[in-house]
């Protein structure tokens, strides 16, 4: 039950700390997979504490509060749980503070959240308890509401933006001057840390720091200020996320990404380096005395930020238990082996210490296999064979803190296991990742202002009119759809002719893939992974389809010439759901849930890599936050209004629907049935 300020004020005037971030997973199986994660990244990594997401106007609270509750409760880990105050009500706001303080929990981070919208979130049926309470407006509201009935129990950061926060509809725009005095404001009102959005540019944080530190008003002048830094994790998603948080990319950065962008594994190594880096410039700017945290978003994956945090030093050091200190002493006097055993080193030479921690040493007894003891001869094949010197060694236990950061950081047969979702993640990963889903965590948003929304896509009156919007944005007229705020990429440009067909009759399509066989790896438009590859895909089309229409469609992917050639999953906005492989054979038995990879590849000396996967239970996810987005559209414009009554009705009357042709060989053939 520590408050993050007192723990920054134990440690020493010149260490360093960190943070890491977490959001709550979309699904059951990412929940608790993201236990286990947590439980291995506590042991390993030892943060000074963690921060749980919520979700704006509450959307995510049962969830957040569960994700704390295991962070404080079960794993002992100082949390800090963040709190937006924006089209809530009072009551959940007191609700949320008790059951914090109910948890052990005495670190709030508090936020506005979305704009305050309370005409469109309110339902006019509700308790008046449960009504948004439009005294919340600003963050600086929450804080000295906090302040105002619990005192000094909590500990209360807020949130800055180094580049400025990016509010498109002010005419400043994004600049920290505009952001400044607001900052200052709710500091002086009660908070007792900052913690930063994400940045990539470490000049523009040392002159946010600078202009901070030297404020005329003291407010930051011994504060902990923390800079937010996000682990690169792929290159759509880094390009996505800076978009979206409008943190600019030096262009020495970016062009380090563009050399690798195509081969997923050299862009998270070489995005590994790059926050290292970061790491190491934002050390040297030291205008306060005492120690320097770091707090990183980890978007529930471990594997780069393990590697980071061991790189700069980070780790904190730790005392070994007495069995830990046995094994280092006579493992040091012993050739070093990988935990799991994978690669081994069979040279006779002192081990290296680092100094935030040992390195992992093993025995046979934790190897994926035994192994036969030889004695008089030089092993053959270490696969197999251990001298008796290795075998002497006591196996270290396997969840000691060496072997546990080993495993974060994905080595031997356990690393594998425990990063096996390092790729794919997001929206067409494994529902069983905790990284499933959108990369914010945040829930369903349209990513734009009202204003913004408007000036995209008008006021629509009838369907024709989205039919046109989503056209426009396949012939590249329009830079956004709800669904989608980013460009095309050239594959997409292959079926634009048919995706234009499909949206013009009514179908509006949100995502899809053409049938690839074969191309090598390093093909410009196709292309990616490791040199001397080969990818594949299926093609497939996500799409929104009125529910008369999906009827005759599903009778058909339902006939004897088709449903074995397809799986399709559908869901409409009510909850109901129907997929192939529930539609049963001639007896109407139901199938077991498919998984299907739409996208793999072959690589030298690699496993097959399936980075895009389609299946129930990550579709089903999907679906709520599609039609969620729906949603969010209609709310534009005002309840009553002709596009909100459009929107709405187009919402509750369309069924999502997902087809994956298998039939990778033929190109045409998802299209051809599609047409008929």
């Amino acid at each position: 039950m520590e408050k993050i300020t007192d723990k920054i004020a134990a440690l020493p005037a010149g260490s360093n700390y960190f943070s890491l971030e977490f959001f709550p997973p979309k699904t059951a199986m990412g929940f608790s997979n993201l236990r286990d994660r947590l439980d291995r990244m506590a042991r390993a990594l030892r943060p000074l504490f963690v921060n749980v997401t919520w979700g704006a106007g509450g959307s995510t609270a049962t969830k957040s509060l569960e994700l704390a509750e295991i962070c404080q409760r079960e794993l002992n880990l100082t949390t800090c749980l963040h709190l937006t105050c924006t089209n809530m009500s009072r009551k959940m706001i007191d609700r949320t503070l008790e059951d914090a303080k109910a948890l052990g929990i005495r670190n709030i981070l508090a936020l506005r959240g979305d704009p305050p919208r309370a005409a469109e979130y309110q339902d006019p049926n509700e308790n008046p308890e449960d009504a948004i309470d439009e005294t919340f407006t600003w963050a600086i509201d929450l804080v000295r509401y906090i302040k105002k009935n619990h005192g000094d129990y909590f500990c209360i950061g807020v949130a800055a933006y180094p580049e400025g926060h990016a509010d498109e509809s002010h005419p400043l725009g994004q600049s920290l001057e505009h952001d400044l005095p607001y900052l200052v404001d709710k500091t002086l009102a009660g908070a007792d840390f900052v913690m930063t959005q994400l940045f990539f540019d470490t000049g523009a944080y040392d002159e946010f720091e600078r202009t901070l530190r030297g404020h005329p008003s003291g407010a930051f002048k011994t504060i902990p200020i923390i800079p937010g830094l996000m682990p690169i994790q792929s290159y759509q998603m880094i390009k996505r996320t800076t978009k979206l948080s409008h943190a600019k990319i030096p262009d020495s950065i970016m062009s380090r990404l563009d050399e690798v962008k195509k081969d997923d594994e050299k862009v998270k190594s070489v995005g590994v380096d790059i926050l290292c880096e970061m790491v190491e410039r934002v050390k040297e700017i030291n205008r306060t005395p005492g120690p320097k945290g770091f707090h990183f978003y980890t978007l529930n994956l471990e594997k780069a930020v393990s590697f980071i945090v061991e790189r700069t030093n980070l780790i904190p050091p730790g005392t070994p238990t007495p069995e830990e200190a046995i094994i280092d002493e006579i493992a040091a006097q012993i050739p070093t082996l990988q935990v799991n055993g994978s690669d081994h080193d069979y040279v006779s030479k002192p081990r290296e210490i680092s100094q935030s921690q040992s390195r992992r040493q093993s025995n046979v007894g934790s190897e994926p296999r035994n192994r036969v003891i030889v004695s008089g001869r030089s092993i053959s094949n270490p696969e197999y064979e251990a001298t008796s010197a290795e075998a002497s060694i006591p196996a270290e236990p396997i969840n000691s803190r060496a072997n546990t950061l080993a495993i974060s950081e994905g080595e031997g047969v356990l690393g594998r296991e425990a990063t096996w979702d390092d790729f794919p993640n997001g929206r067409w990963g494994d529902a069983r990742s905790p990284a499933y889903g959108e990369i914010d965590g945040y829930g369903p948003s349209l990513h734009v202002s009202h204003a913004q929304a408007v000036g995209l896509w008008g006021y629509p009156s009838k369907r024709e009119d989205i039919n046109e919007l989503f056209v426009r944005h396949l012939k590249g007229e329009l830079a956004a759809i709800p669904w989608s705020e980013e460009e095309f990429n050239e594959e997409t440009k292959i079926i634009a002719d048919q995706l234009i067909r499909l949206n013009s009759k009514g179908w509006w399509t949100v995502a899809s893939q053409p049938a690839v066989n074969g191309l090598r790896s390093s093909d410009p438009t196709f292309g990616w992974g490791p040199q001397q590859g080969f990818v594949f895909q299926k093609a497939f089309v996500e799409f929104f389809i009125p529910s008369a229409e999906w009827k005759v469609l599903h009778e058909r992917l339902q006939s004897s010439e088709v449903k074995d050639s397809v799986c399709f999953y559908a869901a409409n906005a009510a909850g109901d759901f129907v997929s192939s492989d529930s539609t049963g054979g001639l007896a109407g038995e139901v199938k077991e849930s498919s998984t299907n990879a739409v996208t793999w590849g072959v690589f030298p000396g690699k496993e097959i890599i399936t980075p895009t996967i389609i299946e129930e239970v990550s579709f089903r996810a999907w679906s709520e936050e599609a039609f969620g987005i729906f949603g969010e559209w209609a709310q534009v414009y005002g309840k009553g209004s002709d596009s909100e009554k459009l929107l709405e009705n187009a919402r509750t009357d369309s069924w999502l629907v997902n087809i994956i042709h298998h039939d990778y060989v033929e190109k045409d053939a998802l299209w051809d049935l599609l047409s008929k």
